[in-house]
């Protein structure tokens, strides 16, 4: 399993919010305490989003990632907000609730005028400490220009989004997925600062080193048993790999070990000598010490700070 992949599996990146606004200008929308990773595309007609000051322009087929909770979009910049969404409430300018809507159809708000463009918006909830490695890719805006792959699926999501069929859901989440994978990959291709472990995936050695300590990160892993499976020295294998990824093999079996461990943590009711078991660790206490020193607490501390 590859490390993206992995991410985000266990980020559970999976089920998302989908709605598509077809509204002529002027309109601006904006959105405060939003979930963790927003998904956004324009197609038809450009718009404009701001995280914090500067507004950012959207030409028709970009998409945008967002990971700040608080943002607007508009058709210009220069238009008013006309509406606040927080949680699942619409507020006035004035800060008063309201319950006007522009329904159109399953998924859809607007007025559904002829040429209107059409702004895609998917909000994803994710979750523990894995969805920090994830968000940890992006900055609060990162935007990626259309393209002929990302286009082609953006025009299968926006036919898919106001039906309303058996098996909607299933169809919309896959296409958001594709979409996403896509858009991560245009962007850590093209950042001037992708993370390191991105970069050492083209690796031959590197890169499927990364995905069998991913692929079974309870297995015991020695460095010599990594290099053996990738057909270089031990040596050759330790220092490539801590060059292309930025620190040895086994600094970064942990580091992953433990964000696992603090989910499992957190999301069962293991006992923490199973919790180690699952997270390559035989003695509880080893792994006791090993969570503490990544932690700064124990694991039995850990689980009650975040199940209060």
């Amino acid at each position: 399993m590859d490390v993206l992949t992995d991410l985000l599996h266990r980020a559970r990146a999976r089920t998302a919010l989908v709605r598509q606004l077809v509204q002529r200008p002027p309109w601006s929308v904006a959105y405060a305490e939003a979930p963790a990773l927003t998904v956004m595309a324009t197609l038809g007609g450009p718009a404009s989003i701001r995280v914090g000051r500067e507004p950012v322009r959207l030409e028709a087929g970009d998409i945008a990632l967002v990971t700040s909770r608080d943002y607007t979009i508009a058709d210009d910049p220069g238009t008013a907000e006309q509406v606040t969404i927080r949680g699942n409430r619409k507020y006035l300018p004035s800060g008063e609730p309201t319950t006007e809507h522009w329904f159109l159809a399953p998924r859809t708000y607007g007025d559904g005028l002829p040429g209107a463009p059409v702004m895609l918006r998917a909000a994803y909830e994710l979750h523990g400490e894995v969805s920090d490695r994830l968000l940890a890719l992006l900055p609060e805006l990162a935007v990626v220009p259309a393209g002929p792959r990302t286009g082609a699926t953006l025009d299968l999501l926006a036919a898919e989004v106001s039906r309303d069929e058996p098996g909607q859901d299933a169809a919309l989440n896959r296409l958001l997925d594709l979409v996403l994978v896509q858009a991560l990959r245009a962007w850590c291709a093209e950042s001037p600062t992708p993370p390191s472990w991105y970069r050492a995936l083209a690796d031959p050695g590197v890169g499927e080193a990364l995905r069998l300590l991913h692929g079974d990160p309870a297995h015991r892993w020695t460095v010599g048993e990594l290099a053996a499976k990738v057909g270089l020295s031990r040596a050759a294998f330790a220092a490539r790999f801590a060059t292309l990824v930025g620190e040895p093999p086994l600094t970064y079996l942990t580091g992953w070990r433990m964000t696992l461990a603090a989910d499992l943590l957190r999301d069962t009711e293991n006992p923490i000598a199973q919790v180690a078991r699952e997270t390559g660790y035989t003695d509880a206490f080893a792994f006791s010490v090993a969570f503490k020193r990544a932690r700064g607490v124990s694991p039995s501390d850990w689980r009650r700070t975040v199940a209060g």
